[in-house]
């Protein structure tokens, strides 16, 4: 259960640093720092490279085309990809229904998908909540029905990103109506593109396209497209839901903010904003250090309760508090939240950095993958033994 990294852990910060001297375009990093869109082309560019050299799938198996890494190697990685402002992956692909194929695919879906993945031929959406199942997956009621060698699917799926440029699409579905909660659920892959299929966009309060709603009316699904067997998808869902979630701790994102909030200050505020800003340090250090922990722990082989939600709580909330820092210090020049309008003098981004679009958009991290209350909860039944 280490708190510092070993000497080989150290040499490969170097290592990935310098891949990322060598193969990210400068201007494309600049693009990402500045909260310019990046592209599907240039989003698959760059995970080309990474494929190249072996980079693309830190989580997955080496014999898959993944690296094999680590669980405190993948958390370097991560850091340092989000330090140098590489762009992201398409984290459906490689973090969440990737590595499902990998546990339950046939050799079939596993040679259809997996190199289509790594190679960003292919591009995915999530099918999970729906407009009366949100946090509660359990209660899915889109339903397929067996018709031939296919399904048939109606219903609807809401809060999808990504919807209007993925193609493809893993979903739930309820293949046996009779059945109770989690039990008659099935897992489906299916193409975006597919007869009945409709994707309405879900515009957030600035008039952007964050979500989707996609409709189902009679979509028909080959059977052979099922992951895992009929009435089962929960446990596919379960373990595809548990895939990253000791990855949760936000530390690379807090670093990368907390360099945005040094970069921000000129030296008559590094003196009002003093204290603030070594609170936040010592809250980055202190949950940085007990990741690894956690992390030294799962590749040990030891047992992980309840340290991924302790995770997800304190990281969370500290991106948060990073950005109200980062807006009292921009001022009223934070305040705009175009991408580009942010970008014309006398604003410039060395005054911004994003500090209205970063903040609304993280107030969704105490939401997203299980809410702060949520995760209290976790905390108080299996570490304190309350309810």
């Amino acid at each position: 259960m280490k708190l510092e990294l070993r000497a080989d852990d150290k040499k490969f910060i170097n290592e990935v640093r310098t891949f990322l001297r060598d193969n990210l375009d400068p201007e494309l990093a600049e693009k990402v720092r500045l909260g310019y869109p990046v592209s599907i082309a240039e989003q698959a560019i760059w995970t080309r490279k990474l494929n190249a050299r072996g980079w693309a799938a830190p989580n997955w198996p080496l014999e898959f085309g993944g690296t094999g890494w680590s669980m405190v190697r993948r958390h370097i990685f991560d850091v340092e990809m989000k330090l140098h402002h590489a762009p992201e992956l398409q984290g459906f692909g490689f973090s969440m229904v990737g590595p499902a194929i990998i546990k339950y695919g046939t050799s079939e879906q596993q040679a259809e998908y997996l190199p289509k993945i790594l190679n960003a031929d292919i591009s995915w959406c999530q099918g999970y909540s729906e407009p009366q199942a949100g946090s509660d997956l359990a209660t899915v009621q889109t339903r397929a029905i067996v018709d031939g060698d296919d399904y048939v699917i109606s219903g609807s799926k809401i809060w999808t990103s990504a919807a209007e440029r993925a193609d493809h699409i893993f979903l739930l579905v309820r293949t046996d109506p009779d059945a109770k909660s989690q039990l008659g659920i099935s897992f489906l892959l299916a193409k975006m593109d597919a007869p009945g299929i409709v994707v309405k966009p879900l515009l957030a309060f600035n008039g952007k396209r964050l979500w989707n709603q996609v409709f189902f009316d009679q979509v028909r699904v080959p059977r052979e497209n099922r992951l895992g067997e009929e009435n089962e998808g929960w446990t596919v869902a379960k373990n595809l839901l548990g895939n990253e979630r000791l990855l949760v701790s936000r530390v690379a994102e807090n670093r990368r903010i907390l360099s945005n909030v040094l970069e921000a200050l000129d030296d008559i505020q590094l003196d009002t904003f003093s204290n603030k800003i070594a609170e936040l340090r010592i809250r980055l250090e202190a949950l940085d250090k007990t990741a690894l922990r956690f992390l030294s722990r799962f590749d040990e082989g030891l047992p992980i309760g309840a340290e991924p939600s302790m995770l997800k709580l304190k990281g969370s909330q500290l991106v948060q508090d990073m950005d109200h820092v980062l807006f009292e210090i921009a001022g009223y020049y934070g305040l705009p939240l175009d991408s580009v309008a942010r970008q014309e003098e006398p604003i410039g981004p060395a005054c911004t950095d994003m500090a209205a679009s970063g903040m609304f958009h993280h107030r969704g991290f105490t939401i997203a993958g299980g809410t702060s209350e949520i995760q209290r909860n976790i905390i108080a039944r299996q570490v304190l033994g309350l309810g």
